[in-house]
């Protein structure tokens, strides 16, 4: 209620030379709130009086979407916007639709995202003046993927990004929250494009966590090269180690003649057609619950996730010829020690013509076709290795590991990738095992 406001104040307030005078714009949708916010900025306006400050407060109860959209519509009929010093925000997370209200006065202003959370951070861009300041709390997960490459491009194209904290517990600072992901505060300057540096500290978000930081050159942030302009954040000296081997591979998927795509099997949309357990006239349904370490294990024994997929004219497209691929989870639990969990399917283990993916799963094939084992043997252990894991979540700070991801990791040569699934036996090393592999091929 009016909290971050009044940590900006005293910090004003806290300088040799305070500034004349401080005026506040807050913003607050619930009602119920506007009593503590009218509190805090009264005891914001006697602090101020004690230092010889000058200060005002305008609380508007409205939906900010709407208000600072009009502010930039910049038309004939809209006023000039007011421009602001400083803003201070921990924006609404959650999605936007795009056939929202909120989504058609973005689109309008040439603001248009998918979630709250980025939709007030684009409207604040616009109503900051240059060389005006940004402090924001949001999730990490602008930092990279698809949905929010448009912003990443502003923020990065216009802003000069600072100081990066991250909150490494997704409890301990928000633990009245259902957080899924891990939340970041940023410190971004509006058109200030001299900084070389950015700031990064860490904290589990605990009371007597005094945290750790360290500088990194921006370019160790965001690669000017990286055309999706992903936003790295190490944090360790793992972090920096795993970075650099993998800088150094020169392959993608696309390099190596590879793709992935993501299982076209949603169980909802095709209920009708799924069976809990193998039946004739139905091919194998993978689900994550299949993965059994180096090779899918199917059917499942135990569990509630279905195990076929009737085959027929209306499922043809939901189903692709069975072959040898590389599976990795879309989505892992905040408990599992990887971000990036693989498995491969082999055909010869399950016996079937045809398989389907579930949705929750990404697959990677050559052109539609399969892959021959060593390659998948060496990808699976690349994929399941600790130093990828630490890449990895540098820029990905959430439990979804989305294709695209997959698309812009480095990867080792395909004789690279081979030399390490030839040491790759049938039932699977563990994950010391796999490192040492790993980093073996990764330095010869």
């Amino acid at each position: 209620m009016g909290i971050l406001s009044a940590a900006f104040v005293r910090r004003q307030l806290q300088r040799k030379m305070p500034p004349k005078r401080i005026e506040v714009t807050a913003y607050e949708l619930d009602a119920m709130l506007l009593r503590g916010i009218e509190q805090t900025c009264e005891a914001c306006r006697v602090a101020c009086q004690q230092h010889g400050v000058e200060f005002s407060a305008t609380i508007r109860n409205t939906d900010f979407i709407a208000e600072a959209a009009e502010m930039q519509r910049h038309d004939f009929f809209s006023k000039a916007p007011p421009v602001f010093d400083a803003a201070i925000v921990n924006p609404p997370y959650g999605k936007l639709s795009t056939t929202s209200d909120g989504y058609r006065l973005l689109r309008a202003v040439g603001a248009e995202t998918t979630n709250l959370y980025t939709a007030f951070l684009n409207l604040i861009i616009g109503l900051l003046r240059p060389k005006g300041e940004l402090v924001a709390i949001t999730p990490r997960s602008f930092c990279n993927g698809p949905y929010f490459k448009r912003f990443r491009q502003r923020l990065l194209t216009e802003m000069s990004l600072r100081r990066i904290h991250v909150f490494e517990s997704r409890t301990a600072a928000f633990k009245h929250d259902d957080v899924l992901q891990e939340n970041v505060i940023l410190h971004a300057v509006k058109g200030h494009r001299d900084s070389r540096c950015i700031r990064v500290s860490q904290s589990t978000g605990g009371h007597h966590d005094a945290g750790q930081s360290r500088t990194f050159p921006t370019t160790e942030i965001v690669s000017p090269a990286d055309a999706e302009a992903f936003i790295h954040i190490p944090t360790s000296e793992q972090h920096l180690a795993a970075r650099g081997q993998v800088a150094r591979l020169e392959a993608t998927l696309g390099r190596l003649g590879l793709a992935v795509s993501t299982g076209r099997v949603v169980a909802f949309r095709a209920r009708e057609h799924i069976r809990q357990k193998p039946e004739e006239g139905a091919c194998p349904l993978i689900y994550p619950c299949h993965f059994g370490g180096l090779f899918v294990t199917w059917p499942a024994e135990r569990g509630r996730k279905p195990n076929a997929i009737r085959e027929d004219d209306q499922t043809q497209s939901l189903t692709i010829p069975a072959a040898v691929y590389v599976l990795t989870k879309r989505f892992t639990s905040k408990e599992e020690r990887r971000r990036i969990v693989a498995c491969i399917y082999d055909p010869v283990r399950v016996g079937s013509q045809r398989v389907g993916f579930e949705n929750h799963l990404n697959y990677i094939h050559a052109s539609g076709k399969g892959l021959d084992m060593l390659l998948a043997k060496g990808l699976w252990a690349y994929l399941n290795s600790s130093v990828l894991d630490l890449y990895f979540r540098q820029f990905n700070g959430h439990t979804q590991v989305n294709a695209t991801d997959l698309r812009n990791v480095r990867f080792p040569s395909a004789q690279q990738l081979r030399a390490i699934g030839h040491q790759i036996g049938d039932r699977g090393p563990g994950q010391d095992e796999i490192d040492q592999i790993v980093a073996r091929e990764l330095k010869a």
